[in-house]
């Protein structure tokens, strides 16, 4: 089973400066709530109540949402107000928070490994919070967590990108695909439009087996000296242990300003 969810949220945020010198990107807001609120309810969804942030310097206001606010809930208690905290103080009682700092920012890869201490080994869930994606059906998370049941290995979401965007993912080679499935061969990350293996693109969802927390202490940083999660997923695909998986719904960057502003209109329309 799938017990715990990583949210690697240790990043600075650099494209919504000045807003993010002092607020996380993972709390900036759609709507009403912050980025990282609809990332724990997909967990939720998944039925996974174990989340683990792996935090920086200046993210205490992560910290601080998945706790109470004793001043706040006296001073709205009993008004109209008080549902508005209705979401929130069921994620509280329901989930379990915990908590480890990334002192330095040495990409997704070294995100995940600072992360072991709050996983153990055992299998689990990943979570790009800035990655909003959204279904009315069924959550990406959930989606993915049957294909692992079926296939007990590590699972990554997939989809279709223009050619000319391969630079901004990693880029899989895939051998075959049925259905939604799609067996890796290899991936590439950031790889150019002349040289990227096809056009399925890694997005921030993964289920990983904890072999990869030994993989990532075994491989070598890349550019700007950064550990790269793709690079460990190739230690594992090319043993036939990756999987790709082609979901269900709809996915904004809210990393760039254009996603975050595609994703706000959206479910402003959806309210």
């Amino acid at each position: 089973m799938i017990k715990k969810c990583l949210f690697p949220a240790a990043g600075y945020g650099t494209r919504f400066l000045p807003a993010t010198k002092s607020l996380p990107k993972e709390m900036l807001p759609i709507i009403t709530k912050p980025l990282i609120h609809y990332g724990v309810e997909e967990a939720m969804e998944a039925g996974i109540h174990n989340m683990a942030i792996v935090t920086g310097r200046g993210k205490r206001a992560l910290e601080d949402y998945f706790d109470i606010s004793y001043e706040l809930e006296h001073q709205i208690k009993g008004s109209s107000k008080e549902p508005l905290l209705k979401e929130i103080r069921h994620i509280q009682n329901s989930c379990v928070f915990t908590y480890i700092r990334q002192k330095e920012m040495r990409g997704l890869g070294d995100a995940i490994l600072k992360g072991e201490p709050l996983i153990g080994q055992e299998p689990f869930a990943v979570i790009l919070a800035d990655d909003l994606c959204v279904n009315d059906n069924e959550g990406v998370l959930k989606q993915m967590k049957k294909v692992y049941n079926k296939h007990q290995c590590s699972i990554v979401a997939v989809m279709e990108v223009p050619r000319n965007e391969t630079h901004k993912y990693g880029i899989i080679n895939p051998i075959k695909q049925n259905g939604g499935i799609v067996q890796i061969a290899d991936m590439v990350e950031k790889p150019s439009n002349e040289t990227a293996p096809s056009d399925l693109a890694i997005i921030g969802r993964y289920i990983l087996t904890p072999d990869i927390f030994d993989i990532l202490r075994s491989i070598k940083a890349g550019v700007n000296g950064e550990l790269q999660i793709t690079d460990a997923l190739k230690a594992q695909a090319k043993e036939g242990r990756v999987l790709g998986y082609k979901f269900e719904g709809i996915r904004f960057d809210c990393g760039s300003i254009e996603g975050f502003v595609e994703a706000t209109n959206y479910m402003y329309g959806k309210s």
